[in-house]
């Protein structure tokens, strides 16, 4: 397995345009058959997103990330795209993508679309004239070997599909079987194996064209940019991911020429990679690291596959708050000039919710920590009220455990929780049985909510340069097994600090002078914690109660 992180600290430049806004840019993750049911189907849909278009800018958000809304079969919920150019007749029309891009706009929001350009749905029409036995224009769009065996015979490490189409051999799938992989080439091709085609062949070079179309169909239309699913997979045969690198440099190359102020986001999980690769935007992910993992999820482990010990925001205060420090800050060093790092809440792929074996008080100290980090946040729609799913559902749409996290929006107490005036049995997930008060309208209610707090968060974020998505950081305090953690963010001469307590217990902290220069005698409280921060004789105290934290500006 390679290493999570390049073991080379030199660190990257940006050698491309990064518009402005992506500074104060925040993410709001919308899945759309989950969001808001305008049409009594039991199936969320694009004008239910328009209609909460003023819900989510109260949150801050200023950027949404639409899961995949393409005609699909939806053996993978929407991730087997059959037509990338048509919106699926579930959620809406394109016309109804159209105008959530102008109203979205219209309030100083972006829309992301979600782009699978490695792979295909088997009904995809590329892929069925690729099939045919007669060769045609797509003949080459996917990876086909040359017969059923020769893969084999040559001792390959690949598992192709045989036996569902008229053409000899198989074709190479990029997750589920009937997910084809489209062919943008080999970087090494093996003569020994003559499936194995050059880069700049012409299947290959048809194939990285059609990516551009269907990026400039959306952008045209008036999206703002796209998250790339499993962006790393495109070229195969690719040590290094250095061909798929040099892929993305020329795609983003034309962005920036072309759509400057367009955005791409990989989930890729290598910043290092990544944003060399000229994405603007990776996803903080635990492929091959715990790091990330360690903060919310360390005993559920990866996918919620079963894990071990304590993450560091349980408020048994076991954790380790190295486990993550070490890691992002080998990533942020090697990355922070060259793009952003994405900490994120959750998603429609991480097992379980932020909110499974939580309090809302323990919810409000993770997301003092991710939205004072720097790097562009992202909110996993529901997450801003304490969802926590419903574990031990039914696959659904090839979710398997991930299911669990994909139930439908909590808007209130009404029927569906809100969601969708359908029959109980027709809804795309069943709701939360037990939904407390874990829907939007008893948070709005509550002045002292996970939901307002974390309007109170963004607009902090927004309004104080130091908490940039760009301003530097630097840990004051991090020890291992202990606890608080303590880290400066600071952009010209404002300086914050951010002293976070997950533990059920008081902690008590003193810190050298040098720890925090500054000339400021007594912190300002901008919230938490009163006094929880102070100077001393010898330097500085900390001084918290169990599950608390503070942002002072010094």
């Amino acid at each position: 397995m390679f290493p999570i992180f390049s073991t080379n600290t030199e660190e990257l430049q940006s050698e491309f345009h990064n518009p402005e806004w992506l500074e104060k840019a925040i993410i709001y993750e919308i899945y759309p058959q989950s969001f808001y049911d305008t049409n009594g189907d039991g199936i969320g849909d694009l004008p239910g997103v328009i209609a909460k278009l003023d819900y989510v800018k109260s949150l801050g958000a200023n950027v949404i990330w639409l899961n995949p809304c393409f005609e699909s079969p939806f053996g993978d919920a929407g991730y087997d795209v059959a037509d990338f150019y048509k919106v699926a007749p579930r959620y809406g029309t394109n016309e109804d993508l159209r105008r959530l891009f102008e109203k979205a706009k219209k309030r100083g929001i972006r829309v992301v679309l979600d782009l699978v350009a490695g792979h295909t749905s088997v009904e995809c029409e590329w892929f069925k004239q690729s099939a045919k036995h007669e060769r045609n224009k797509y003949s080459d769009w996917y990876i086909w070997t040359t017969d059923l065996f020769n893969w084999r015979r040559s001792g390959s490490h690949h598992h192709f599909i045989a036996g569902m189409s008229e053409r000899m051999g198989g074709y190479l799938p990029n997750f589920f079987p009937f997910q084809p992989a489209l062919n943008y080439g080999c970087a090494n091709p093996d003569p020994d194996q003559p499936w194995q085609q050059a880069v700049d062949a012409p299947g290959p070079k048809a194939v990285r064209a059609e990516l551009r179309k269907i990026i400039k169909f959306w952008l045209d239309m008036g999206a703002s940019g796209f998250r790339v699913d499993m962006a790393a997979s495109l070229v195969k045969e690719d040590p290094g991911s250095r061909a798929t690198i040099q892929l993305w440099r020329e795609i983003r190359a034309w962005l920036d020429q072309d759509y400057p102020e367009a955005v791409l986001i990989s989930e890729w999980g290598r910043p290092d990679r990544a944003l060399k690769a000229g994405f603007h935007i990776d996803f903080y992910l635990g492929f091959g690291g715990g790091g990330v993992t360690s903060l919310f999820r360390k005993q559920y482990g990866m996918m919620g596959m079963g894990g071990g010990g304590f993450s560091f925001f349980d408020a048994e205060g076991l954790g380790n708050i190295m486990e993550f420090v070490n890691e992002y800050q080998m990533r942020y060093e090697a990355t922070r000039k060259a793009g952003y790092i994405c900490m994120f809440s959750g998603n429609h792929d991480v097992v379980p919710r932020l909110g499974q074996g939580r309090t809302f008080r323990d919810l409000k100290l993770a997301f003092v920590f991710l939205l004072t980090m720097p790097g562009v946040p992202k909110i996993y729609y529901g997450d801003e009220i304490g969802m926590v799913g419903i574990p031990g559902l039914p696959s659904k749409e090839g979710g398997y455990m991930r299911t669990q996290v994909r139930t439908p929006m909590q808007w209130s107490h009404e029927q569906n929780a809100g969601f969708s005036t359908a029959d109980a049995q027709q809804l795309y997930l069943p709701v939360e049985a037990e939904l407390d008060s874990r829907t939007v309208t008893d948070q709005e209610q509550d002045p002292e909510s996970l939901l307002n707090l974390i309007r109170t968060l963004t607009q902090i974020r927004l309004a104080h340069p130091a908490l940039g998505n760009r301003s530097e950081y630097e840990v004051v305090y991090a020890k291992p097994g202990r606890y608080p953690f303590a880290f400066l963010r600071h952009a010209g001469d404002e300086r914050m600090v951010v002293v976070i307590n997950p533990a059920d217990r008081p902690v008590e902290v003193d810190l050298p002078a040098n720890a925090l220069s500054t000339t400021q005698q007594i912190p300002d409280t901008i919230w938490g914690v009163e006094g929880g921060l102070t100077r001393t004789e010898e330097g500085w105290k900390i001084v918290l109660p169990g599950v608390s934290a503070g942002i002072y500006q010094i």
